[in-house]
């Protein structure tokens, strides 16, 4: 599905077909005929739409045909099923620059488009490159928004472990820490992909656009940093967790085994006096006193020296 956006008297117009000096935004559901129908009236080159369905894909720019290509990553809510998968996850924007149209493709609908379109009245179609960027302020600011997020999970999550014990948060911890892997992956491409687009002055930047590109780099170096604190955060929480969960488990079979010793003495007295053989004093009145005294001897004497060497 294809939307059309121009900006008429500072008011953001949705129109039927593409003009000059437009904004194309692609979302789900996607047809072929579509990426036909406007990569030739737009002169975008096929494989740059195509490419921009792949989730996989990488932070990267290239250019043919005097059409720029930006592929850049941003974060999103995971809508999948499966209770072991990430809270979150990284998909592509793609960003086609042609002569007079600025089109971007989404495999997912995402936070980062959302914001610039509520914003796209502001912004001025000739200045193509000044909106490119801040798409890309956009997606910082979702990844600031959902790293948050993502340490408030993670202090939750960690409060009810010390709690419970339970295998659940166990679990919500690691789809959290998923989740942090997924970000610190897609940030350092993103910063990757931002110095060496300064870099390369691909965009062909003035210097007020150099300097909002360099904050956008700075911004971005801190989200990376942010995510990998939490990242060793939870790694060395899940670490203290593991360990505190074995020291419990020898403690629990500490206790087991020395419970097995004590009732097992009393059951070595009793199975030697029911042995069908002559025993001492079998004929004595106090035969069945005899080893119950033995046995409970035994076991208080074993369960005081348990209890001194602290092993209950």
């Amino acid at each position: 599905m294809i939307h059309y956006f121009k900006n008429v008297n500072s008011q953001t117009v949705e129109i039927d077909k593409p003009e000059d000096g437009i904004w194309a935004n692609l979302v789900p559901p996607f047809r072929e005929e579509e990426f036909i129908n406007l990569g030739n009236s737009l002169n975008i080159p096929i494989e740059f739409l195509r490419d921009s369905l792949d989730i996989d894909e990488k932070a990267r720019y290239e250019i043919e045909d005097n059409v720029r290509f930006i592929v850049i990553k941003t974060p999103t809510e995971n809508n999948s099923f499966n209770d072991s998968d990430a809270y979150y996850i990284t998909i592509p924007i793609c960003i086609i620059l042609t002569h007079n149209h600025i089109v971007t493709v989404n495999s997912f609908d995402n936070g980062a488009i959302k914001k610039f379109l509520n914003t796209f009245q502001k912004r001025h179609p000739d200045k193509r490159n000044m909106m490119v960027l801040k798409i890309f302020e956009k997606v910082v600011q979702n990844f600031m928004e959902y790293l948050k997020e993502i340490n408030q999970r993670r202090n939750q999550y960690e409060q009810k472990l010390y709690l419970s014990n339970r295998n659940e948060e166990l679990l919500y911890l690691m789809r959290v820490q998923k989740s942090l892997v997924y970000f610190v992956t897609a940030l350092r491409s993103n910063e990757l992909l931002m110095m060496k687009m300064e870099r390369t002055n691909f965009l062909g930047l003035n210097e007020e656009e150099r300097e909002f590109l360099q904050d956008l780099i700075v911004d971005t170096s801190q989200a990376l940093e942010m995510a990998n604190t939490y990242t060793n955060i939870l790694s060395s929480t899940l670490d203290a967790f593991a360990s505190i969960i074995s020291n419990n488990l020898n403690n629990v079979m500490k206790r087991l085994t020395s419970i097995t010793i004590i009732l097992s003495l009393p059951a070595l007295v009793t199975s030697i006096y029911g042995m069908n053989v002559d025993i001492p004093y079998q004929h004595s009145p106090h035969a069945f006193y005899t080893p119950v005294i033995i046995s409970i001897a035994l076991s208080v004497v074993i369960s005081w020296y348990f209890l001194k060497k602290k092993w209950f």
